[in-house]
């Protein structure tokens, strides 16, 4: 995923608790080892009536086309639960999505999500009950995600919320794990040092 600091894109409600990882990405699609490919495949038992993908269900929110470029998911809590497969994350991301909103994640999925840099946002219930009304009756909605400030704005709507330091330089910066411990590589080499000066054999 590219780097940013601010994202503005098209925010789509999901109004599901509990979704998990089979429903997200099914099994039947997981045979490629690759990143790429499966944002087809998102959602797909949702976005359509047939095994073969060519019915779409007209329902499913995803399908309207006031959230076909959405890059912004809001749904509800436990988002991510059930078996650890990356591939979720892949297919949410190669379907476009940079940012998820929910009020809890499951831990295997942020993890996962850490390691491919995709942005998940933890709000608490008032905040998503209130971003879920602003976005009742379909309205498309346009929403800027503001990682600097950590703030989410919508509408007249200002919401602050928390993310961990490394995720955030890592999506602002494209900073991994190695990366951050390389740039701390001479405070670590020197508490290392004072470190051995206690060291008796």
């Amino acid at each position: 995923m590219k780097n940013f600091i601010q994202h503005i894109g098209v925010l789509v409600p999901l109004d599901i608790s509990n979704i998990d990882t089979d429903i997200i990405i099914p099994k039947q699609f997981l045979q490629k080892i690759t990143r790429t490919g499966f944002g087809k495949h998102l959602f797909f038992n949702w976005r359509f009536k047939d095994s073969e993908g060519k019915i779409k269900n007209d329902k499913f929110i995803l399908n309207h086309d006031n959230y076909r470029k959405a890059s912004i998911l809001l749904t509800r809590e436990n988002f991510g639960c059930g078996s650890s497969r990356e591939h979720a994350v892949w297919a949410l991301m190669d379907y476009g999505f940079k940012v998820i909103i929910a009020q809890s994640f499951s831990d295997i999925f942020v993890n996962n999500c850490l390691n491919n840099r995709l942005l998940l946002i933890s709000l608490s219930k008032k905040h998503i009950e209130k971003l879920f009304f602003i976005t009742q009756h379909k309205k498309r909605k346009i929403c800027l995600i503001d990682l600097l400030k950590e703030k989410i704005i919508v509408d007249k709507y200002n919401i602050s919320f928390k993310i961990d330091f490394i995720q955030k330089q890592s999506i602002m910066y494209g900073f991994d794990n190695i990366d951050y411990t390389l740039k701390h590589k001479k405070k670590i080499d020197l508490y290392e040092k004072k470190k051995n000066k206690y060291v008796f054999f």
